[in-house]
């Protein structure tokens, strides 16, 4: 009892600015009860009024007068005691009421969208999103093998989180802080080449035992709008035969192979999917395939065969989103309707419904600066009345973001999907589901 006492007279301790407001609003209601009590016609307050207002008129508009003035000071108060709670416990939400608001709210009743894919393509997609719902899941493959995430899956034996870790950081709530932050790349000694963000998700998992809670507790201290999910949490890699009868293992080493894909698989089958992957999949709105690359990061969740049997099986309205590029070693001069004719080797395309496209013609400078590099604009030869019945949808969609190039010393430029574009033509493109 004495603790819950001194837990209600800390509110009053000098310079919070409580106890003011509490003393207005006490005194508001009482003048507010007065003027009520003539308005409900009680005789002797009524007869103190007439001192002050002798005619019965005079007697009423009094009374309401200071009833409405009792009102205003119960309101004052109340708004002052509100504004002094949000300066001692959340500052940062002062002024953005109207802002908490749309996003506790409105976004937490948007639709539930399931997005799969990997890779630069997905995190923007996320970003976009994320603005129009909270009730999105990220599906991810864990196939990767290069750079910060194979060296962890090497050392640590752990799934590789680098895929995962950008898409935690584009659902963040304030992703503007973190992703300098967990994006931070070390430059010497033995942690040369790993990002923080790898790092943190690495000991998560050793702090609580598995991937996948590393994951939520990520989510948990990032406050993700949204989850981010593994496709599986078997320990799997990616094999790709090649047209010239090479076979690949690895994801890193297809791109680098140079060559044609012909086939792309697991290198063992069946994969157990993560279960709450198909419990999300079940119950979508919306579910989207790409952007990202085709063979190793779209296709790859497709393989594992209950992931796609439940996208195939789902009611949802999905959406295939067309890349921007053609990408070295994997997808060399593959135009949209080759691309649809890829994924088709995986998919039922009859279970798909739309196909979104970038319009927007890429700058010249920007395209030879691809070309350097064996990267080409994807060209757009698809049309209505299609094969497989496929309603196609175009929007400018192009991003055009600064990068420091990897083969020489010159600042250069890439290509994104903008998110906000990409969202808002993926709403465009779905209007039964974003209402």
């Amino acid at each position: 009892m004495s603790a819950n006492i001194k837990s209600v007279m800390r509110w009053f301790h000098p310079g919070i600015g409580i106890k003011r407001w509490l003393a207005l609003i006490a005194l508001g209601l009482g003048v507010a009860i007065l003027g009520l009590f003539v308005l409900l016609g009680k005789d002797l307050v009524r007869e103190i009024y007439k001192v002050l207002a002798p005619t019965e008129l005079s007697t009423y508009l009094l009374a309401l007068g200071l009833t409405g003035i009792g009102i205003g000071a119960i309101a004052v108060g109340v708004h002052q005691i509100g504004r002094a709670v949000v300066r001692v416990i959340a500052a940062p939400a002062e002024g953005r009421v109207g802002q908490m608001l749309y996003e506790n709210y409105l976004l937490k009743r948007g639709p539930r969208v399931v997005a799969l894919g990997g890779g630069t393509g997905l995190s923007a997609l996320l970003r976009g999103l994320k603005e129009l719902t909270r009730n999105m899941t990220a599906v991810v493959t864990v196939m990767d093998d290069g750079g910060s995430s194979g060296r962890l899956r090497q050392e640590l034996q752990m799934l590789p989180p680098g895929d995962i870790r950008n898409c935690l950081i584009a659902l963040a709530e304030d992703e503007s802080r973190i992703s300098q932050l967990f994006n931070h790349r070390f430059e010497r000694g033995d942690l040369a080449g790993h990002s923080l963000g790898n790092l943190v998700i690495a000991g998560l998992q050793e702090m609580t035992g598995s991937f996948d809670k590393a994951i939520e507790e990520m989510s948990l201290l990032l406050k993700t709008r949204g989850q981010v999910l593994p496709a599986t949490l078997e320990h799997v890699e990616l094999v790709a035969e090649l047209e010239d009868g090479r076979v690949i293992c690895g994801e890193s080493r297809i791109a680098e192979a140079g060559g044609r894909i012909r086939q792309i698989r697991l290198s063992r089958s069946p994969v157990t999917a993560y279960p709450k992957v198909l419990e999300e999949i079940a119950q979508a709105d919306l579910i989207v395939l790409g952007p990202g690359s085709l063979f190793t990061s779209v296709i790859p969740n497709l393989l594992v065969q209950e992931i796609r049997q439940a996208v195939e099986r789902s009611p949802a309205l999905k959406i295939y989103i067309i890349n921007l590029m053609t990408q070295p070693g994997e997808t060399d001069g593959l135009g949209a309707r080759e691309h649809l004719c890829a994924l088709g080797e995986y998919f039922d395309l009859k279970r798909l419904h739309r196909v979104l496209l970038n319009s927007e013609p890429v700058p010249q400078e920007i395209e030879k600066l691809y070309a350097e590099v064996g990267a080409y604009p994807v060209r757009d030869n698809l049309r209505e009345g299609n094969e497989w019945g496929l309603s196609i949808m175009r929007a400018p969609l192009l991003e055009i973001v600064p990068l420091w190039r990897w083969h020489s010393s010159s600042i250069g430029k890439t290509l994104k999907h903008d998110p906000k574009r990409l969202a808002q033509a993926i709403r465009r493109c779905a209007p039964e589901i974003f209402r």
